[in-house]
């Protein structure tokens, strides 16, 4: 059994290998090159953006920050295929609340429905959520996962800007 050095998963068959690390998938790999060109990126670019996007409108709603990662959690389940994950928003406070209360719900609903791990993971999604919801960011400073999508988000931007240039 391997697991994928971008996103952790773990998996029995295929994947993709590059230079000794093992991937899930083409995605993957594609992004775990990206995760390498972004810790090059100058941290004072980095620094200036995350400050504009803190301190800017939400994307979402368009109202006042400050603007962090706010995640939420889901599950859902049939019999036996079960499915949960992590999504993130880059959002206000109340838009970040609105997604974790929204995939708590969900959560609820269609989480239950697979043996045996909708029965063990929902509780788990659901607590998450409820942690979420008490212990958001700091709205005084932008979070180091906020710095690290905006990292990640200046590094695709390098690679799209690239790609035009030699197309």
């Amino acid at each position: 059994m391997a697991r994928c050095a971008c996103c952790g998963k773990m998996f029995f068959f295929g994947g993709v290998r590059d230079q000794g690390v093992r991937f899930c998938n083409e995605t993957c790999q594609a992004r775990g090159y990206v995760e390498t060109l972004a810790k090059e990126v100058p941290q004072e670019l980095v620094s200036r953006r995350v400050d504009d996007i803190h301190q800017g409108a939400c994307p979402l709603c368009q109202g006042r920050g400050p603007v962090d990662l706010h995640t939420s959690y889901r599950i859902y389940s049939l019999l036996l295929f079960t499915s949960w994950e992590s999504v993130p928003h880059v959002c206000c406070r109340s838009c970040g609340m609105k997604r974790q209360v929204g995939n708590m719900m969900f959560s609820l609903v269609l989480g239950w429905w697979g043996f045996p791990f909708g029965l063990v993971m929902t509780p788990v999604q659901v607590l998450r959520n409820l942690k979420a919801l008490v212990m958001g960011p700091d709205a005084r400073v932008p979070s180091q996962k906020l710095e690290q999508v905006v990292r990640l988000s200046l590094a695709e931007e390098f690679l799209e800007n690239q790609a035009s240039k030699a197309a």
